[in-house]
Order: C-alpha cells, then structure tokens, then sequence
C-alpha cells in the first residue's frame, strides 16, 4: 500500500513539474514575440548585423550589404508576423487550407534560397561556411523546440 501511495505521489509530482514547464515556455515565447515587436525592423537588422560581425568578422563593406538584407528580410517578418496576428484574431481563417499552407512554405524556401545566394555573393569562404554552419545549427535547434511543443499537446 505504501508503494502504491509513493507512486501515485511521484506521478503527480511529475505531472505538476511538467504542466508548469509548458506555462513558462508558452510565456517565454509570448514574451519573446512582445520584446521584438517593440523593436523596429532597422533595429532589428543593426542587432543582427552585429551579432553576424561578431561571428564572422565582417569588414565595414561586408556589413553594409548585410545590413540592407537584414533590413529587408526584419521588414518582411514583421509584415507577416502582423498579418498572421489580424488572421489569429479573426479566427475564421485559423485553419489554412492545403494550398496555403503549401504558398507559405514555398515564400518561405524561395526566402532561404535568395539569402543564401546573397550571403555567398557577400562573404568569403571562410565565412560562408561558417554562416551556412551557424544557419543549420540554428534550423536544428528550432526544430527541436517545435518537437518539444508538439509532443507537449
């Protein structure tokens, strides 16, 4: 009997531990989405383009052709970020249809092939390899979190 009361305690230790897990991730994107969207996208790009620096080793005329992408890809973000937030809000349209859902990868792997041709353009090849290195490892590690939500559902 005992056993059995240690192990039903233990169960709903675990449990509350990883209900509360999911709350502060939950928030801590929310929270995440709110800093940035009090940034500017300009601002965006210059904290990018410095971290890129930092990482890469950028020369002054490296920086700012990056910079201009940067601007370019924090605005188009931005405009999403703010047209799925009016679509959230309808939530009519919360479901995409197959066709969509497709456009939306396509816009965004047309996005990834476009910056990575203008990065090859921009940096040597050293840096390049770097870039393309931090890019998986940063692909990798949001994959990841997206598993990490799925599973938690």
């Amino acid at each position: 009997m005992k056993k059995l009361v240690l192990i039903a305690l233990a169960l709903i230790t675990l449990q509350a531990t990883a209900q509360e897990r999911k709350d502060r991730q939950k928030m801590d994107k929310k929270e995440r989405a709110e800093r940035m969207s009090q940034y500017t996208p300009e601002e965006i790009a210059e904290i990018q383009t410095k971290q890129m620096t930092l990482q890469l080793d950028l020369s002054e005329a490296q920086q700012k052709q990056i910079m201009v992408i940067n601007v370019e890809n924090a605005k188009s973000r931005k405009a999403m970020m703010e047209k799925r937030q009016k679509a959230m809000e309808d939530k009519e349209k919360m479901e995409l249809t197959k066709e969509d859902k497709l456009k939306i990868k396509n816009d965004m792997l047309d996005r990834q092939i476009a910056m990575k041709k203008q990065m090859k353009d921009i940096l040597n090849k050293e840096q390049y390899e770097k870039w393309e290195a931090m890019a998986k490892e940063k692909m990798k590690k949001g994959r990841h979190q997206k598993k990490q939500m799925m599973h938690k559902k």
